[in-house]
């Protein structure tokens, strides 16, 4: 049973990585991680096609290698996500708690990429 629930996380965190990588804002790299972690514990086989895969499979190589994002991603990461946070605060959202609540969440995903090592690459 808990290989099935791991194998429906992994495909989840999966899909919300491939939406990272063209909706500004929503990082690739913690979700495709999150992703191979679950394979690992529950399929072989989809674990394999992850990493073989030609455009996730080099985040996970390079993290497995590393244990590090290069520096120019994080900066990136950041930058683009508080820009998202700042339109979606000041432009999109008008109730005041849901701008707390976006700002608040930004912070968190601030402090989570910070604690990620750096490659300096």
């Amino acid at each position: 049973m808990i290989k099935y629930i791991l194998i429906l996380l992994g495909s989840v965190f999966l899909g919300l990585g491939f939406i990272g990588i063209v909706v500004p804002g929503l990082p690739t790299t913690p979700f495709l991680l999150l992703a191979a972690g679950c394979y690992v514990r529950s399929s072989d086989r989809l674990y394999s096609r992850l990493l073989e895969h030609r455009l996730f499979g080099k985040y996970i190589h390079n993290f497995r290698e590393t244990r590090s994002i290069p520096l120019r991603s994080k900066i990136i990461s950041i930058i683009v996500m508080w820009i998202m946070i700042g339109l979606s605060v000041y432009i999109f959202t008008e109730i005041f708690y849901v701008k707390i609540i976006i700002v608040v969440l930004g912070i968190i995903g601030t402090i989570v990429i910070l604690l990620i090592s750096t490659t300096r690459k």
